[in-house]
């Protein structure tokens, strides 16, 4: 029998160990971690045995071989990695300048709308005056009574007003006739107690002037009846001068002589000189400016009182 045996082999743990995970990195590389990379290197590094000094592979020149492998294994993942952040920078510079393409296209349509606004309200502007002309012939008489007798002669009643407010201009032998003579609106409300305007077209405009301002310095009547006679003008034209009537009343009861000019601007008389003002911001903030009127004209506290 011989003394020597032969080596018992170690058996293989590597079936009672699980698996090494694997790991995918951001860019889809997948890369063994360490465990399984030490099972390898483990099953397959030479096996030493006694009293044979002559291995096949030295130890050092297994570790070079596997460093060898591994560097290859990482430049070739690397080399992967480096080609898909290629394609996401480049995807990425092309977002970048498809958004400054937006952008610049953005301001060029911002820009196009503004010129679109200006030219809208330019237009509006022009059609409101266009309006505004076409009546300049016009008087709007408010508060006649809404009765049958008046309604089927209404340019019989214009005359008797100009006769009992304002004879001088037909002793002057002014030109006193209409056109024509209509309520707005041309159908009644029955909801509304008050009447409806008339509106007046004379054949002269002097003779329409002459009679706006005579009403301007005192009150019209009809057969003892108040009616205000006002120039005719386009709706929004209306709204617009509406809009000063609290400022308007309270600038009449300081006495600072206020008048609605074309088309819609106040002007007020303060301190020996004519102020004019097209926008009520800009009346308040003259108002807040000067001590004497500062306070007076809050529109927001007026409006509280009156609700």
């Amino acid at each position: 029998m011989t003394n020597s045996t032969e080596a018992q082999k170690p058996q293989n743990t590597k079936k009672n160990k699980k698996k090494g995970a694997t790991l995918d990195t951001f860019y889809g590389a997948k890369i063994q971690n360490t465990e399984q990379i030490e099972e390898d290197i483990q099953e397959n590094s030479p096996k030493s045995s006694k009293g044979n000094r002559n291995s096949p592979q030295t130890h050092e020149e297994f570790e070079s071989e596997m460093t060898k492998k591994m560097e290859a294994l990482w430049e070739e993942k690397w080399e992967i990695m480096q080609k898909k952040f290629m394609h996401l920078q480049n995807q990425f510079d092309q977002t970048v300048k498809e958004n400054q393409a937006l952008k610049q296209e953005l301001i060029k349509q911002n820009q196009n709308t503004k010129k679109l606004e200006e030219n809208i309200k330019y237009l509006t502007d022009k059609v409101i005056d266009l309006e505004n002309r076409g009546r300049r012939e016009n008087l709007r008489i408010i508060g006649l009574p809404e009765k049958p007798e008046i309604n089927t002669k209404l340019d019989m009643v214009i005359q008797d007003i100009i006769k009992e407010n304002c004879p001088e201009i037909l002793e002057q032998g002014g030109n006193t006739a209409t056109d024509r003579a209509h309520r707005t609106p041309s159908t009644l409300n029955p909801q509304k107690t008050t009447p409806r305007n008339v509106i007046a077209k004379f054949q002269s405009y002097q003779t329409k002037e002459k009679i706006l301002q005579e009403a301007r310095k005192r009150q019209f009547r009809y057969k003892g009846i108040p009616i205000r006679v006002t120039q005719d003008l386009a709706s929004s034209t209306l709204n617009d001068r509406k809009a000063w009537n609290m400022i308007f009343r309270k600038a009449r009861e300081l006495g600072l002589q206020p008048r609605i000019s074309y088309p819609a601007k106040l002007t007020i008389y303060f301190q020996g000189k004519v102020w004019a003002f097209n926008k009520i911001e800009d009346f308040q903030l003259f108002a807040k400016k000067r001590p004497e009127l500062c306070g007076k004209f809050d529109t927001e506290n007026q409006r509280a009182r009156n609700t």
